[in-house]
């Protein structure tokens, strides 16, 4: 079996930490590099239920692609939420790792996932990596449908091929529009609006979409837009992740076990569906 240290080694090789943000928080948050892995369990948010979880598989490491501690802390007590995790996966010899925007940029990143999910045809990035001469690095990515479809018919196969959550898909836009190229990026995606009117696509899906970004973007131009639960749009790169540790695994005869949460973590627990009509009840018309 490898050593946690070997481990690491390989993941750095697929998501460089010099490649993340400056204020990102990535790497190892706890583990001992000499200890063994033989079992690896890979989720979007390093919560309670998913060391828990890990505790339960006998998983050595956990790969997560959101930071545990994003902004650092000047404690890990176990009074906190956070600190009660660190307490559990030492306690348990469970390693954490972290790949979060140095996942996002990579080749294969999150949005080649999301992609991959909804059977879309990548044609480059959405923002390109200038450090990559291949162009093949960058956040979001651009594609192209199989074959035409409405609105109305991609936010059901996005609803269909992304993992179901509360929230569920929201649309902006002519439902009945021809849709044929389309711009993803996993996780939030509202600051990415101008690269992706830029790049002339009929749709946007990504998550976190707040109003007045919405409100803007859809005053500027016809762009559609397909908002997903945030845990949604990343979920896809955790099976794309453990077939890569897989892949590294089988060539140096490691003999590892990768497995994929499927614990929900998004925060959103229930969806009630507005049935007031457009005039609210009670208000003056």
């Amino acid at each position: 079996m490898p050593r946690l240290s070997e481990v690491i080694a390989a993941l750095d090789a697929l998501w460089p930490p010099a490649r993340a943000e400056q204020w990102d928080a990535v790497g190892t948050v706890c583990g001992d590099p000499d200890a063994e892995v033989s079992r690896v369990l890979f989720a979007v948010d390093p919560v309670q239920e998913i060391a828990d979880e890990a505790v339960k598989l006998g998983a050595d490491l956990i790969v997560t692609h959101h930071p545990l501690y994003l902004r650092g802390t000047t404690t890990v007590e176990a009074g906190t939420f956070k600190g009660r995790v660190v307490h559990t996966l030492i306690k348990n010899d469970i390693a954490l790792h972290v790949a979060h925007t140095n996942a996002d940029t990579a080749d294969p990143g999150v949005s080649d996932a999301l992609a991959g999910a909804l059977d879309l045809r990548i044609t480059g990035p959405l923002v390109p990596d200038p450090t990559d001469p291949e162009g093949r690095r960058g956040l979001g990515r651009i594609c192209v449908l199989d074959h035409p479809q409405t609105l109305r018919e991609f936010a059901a196969r996005a609803a269909a091929r992304l993992p179901q959550t509360a929230q569920g898909i929201r649309v902006a836009g002519d439902p009945d529009a021809v849709i044929r190229t389309v711009a993803v990026s996993g996780g939030s995606g509202d600051s990415l609006f101008d690269q992706v009117r830029a790049a002339g696509v009929d749709v946007f899906l990504t998550a976190d979409l707040r109003h007045h970004p919405v409100s803007e973007a859809r005053e500027q131009s016809p762009l559609a837009l397909v908002d997903a639960a945030h845990w949604a749009t990343e979920w896809p790169w955790c099976e794309q992740a453990a077939a890569q540790l897989d892949a590294i695994s089988e060539r140096h005869g490691w003999g590892l076990r990768t497995h994929v949460s499927r614990t929900v973590t998004d925060p959103w627990t229930a969806h009630a569906p507005s049935v007031t009509p457009p005039s609210i009840s009670g208000a003056p018309n």
